[in-house]
């Protein structure tokens, strides 16, 4: 049977079937409009399903003769698996966001060695994302991504960021398997970028600092006060580390029985691994913590894989109706350590993760003066107790 050709599905008008070859047909109704369709006989009936608007070249999203090929030859395979091409559409429709999500989930898994990564991006998919998960994968458009990110893309804009990567993921995942088409709502250059924005700049300037000589009185209060944000507090003040750094631990990073917790380089403001001896005090506040199946970080936020929120241990200090900020208790340290202490000036300024003098000395440093930095803190966790 001669096959169709370009020009003849263009020129094509009067109204019926053309074959084409392969059970594939190019049919043109009444008034003029061309499709393709596939015929197939089954238990005695001639089932159709179609392919697509035709066109003699591809445009306007229609279906040109080569692709209504590829078609054809991808509805024979599934029949020659014995797969009703039907019910396989109805299937491909069907398919939720949740299915998605979960088949990438399982196919990436294996390639990633941190269980910390695992859960964030069991997180991202099943807490983050679950107003999708429900939703027909092909239906879903830019509104949908926009109303999960919108509400946190300032307020929370690292974890925004990376769950626009992974719902682009999860969508791209879903063309792939024919699940759904055209372009991807979760896409940032020349779609999401237009409607979201770079993150708002923050205004740099000094940040307000309680005097260290009110410092012990503050720590009493925070003692008595509960719950997680207080004790997250309590130990950011102790340690004089940044609220991020804090905000960000995960278990994996201390060593108690060392009495020592090692920050890695990607979490730190100057990107190189920041050690942090431990006081008694904070070893016995982290040993008193609970630790959570479900969640690695230290100080956990109510859902799985979550961190407290950045706004925890602010609303701590404003509820004990003081103006100052989490930040500022830095200062407060190096204050303290540079007016009510004998430790020289590199390392007070190297508990708080600052550096000084050229590479060689840092390096020397780093072996010869985590003990010296630990007794500063300790000295730090007595003039507060």
């Amino acid at each position: 049977m001669p096959k169709l050709t370009v020009a003849q599905v263009a020129s094509l008008s009067k109204p019926g079937r053309y074959a084409d070859g392969n059970n594939l047909y190019l049919k043109v109704s009444d008034t003029g409009a061309k499709s393709w369709t596939f015929f197939w006989r089954h238990k005695g009936k001639r089932p159709e399903i179609g392919l697509g608007s035709a066109t003699g070249d591809g445009k306007a999203g229609k279906v040109s003769l080569a692709t209504a090929r590829q078609k054809a030859r991808a509805v024979h395979d599934l029949l020659s698996r014995g797969i009703d091409p039907r019910e396989e559409r109805r299937k491909r429709k069907r398919a939720t966001f949740g299915e998605a999500a979960d088949q990438l989930f399982e196919s990436l898994k294996p390639t990633w060695k941190s269980p910390v990564h695992t859960l964030q991006w069991e997180t991202s998919l099943k807490v983050d994302a679950k107003k999708l998960r429900s939703r027909p994968v092909a239906e879903i458009d830019v509104e949908d991504i926009l109303k999960i990110l919108k509400p946190i893309w300032h307020e929370k804009h690292e974890t925004a960021v990376r769950l626009r990567g992974r719902l682009e993921r999860v969508l791209d995942y879903a063309k792939v398997k024919g699940w759904r088409s055209g372009e991807n709502p979760a896409a940032w250059k020349g779609n999401l970028q237009q409607l979201l924005g770079a993150k708002k700049k923050l205004t740099r300037g000094h940040h307000k600092a309680l005097a260290y000589a009110d410092c012990p009185g503050f720590m009493e209060e925070l003692r008595k006060t509960p719950g997680v944000g207080a004790k997250a507090l309590e130990f950011t003040i102790l340690t004089a580390a940044r609220s991020g750094e804090t905000y960000g631990a995960v278990w994996g990073e201390f060593d108690l029985d060392a009495g020592v917790w090692t920050i890695p380089g990607a979490r730190m403001k100057g990107g190189k691994q920041h050690i942090v001896p431990l006081s008694p005090h904070v070893l016995g506040l982290l040993k008193a913590l609970p630790r959570r199946a479900d969640n690695p970080y230290v100080f956990p936020g109510r859902k799985p894989g979550t961190t407290l929120s950045n706004m925890a241990m602010t609303k701590v200090i404003k509820d004990l109706d003081l103006d100052v900020t989490v930040h500022g208790f830095r200062s407060s340290f190096r204050d303290y350590a540079g007016n009510q202490t004998n430790f020289p000036r590199e390392v007070c300024e190297e508990c708080l993760a600052h550096e000084i003098g050229n590479e060689t000395e840092r390096a020397y440093r780093r072996e010869a003066a985590v003990e010296k930095r630990r007794d500063l803190l300790l000295a730090w966790e007595t003039f507060l107790a």
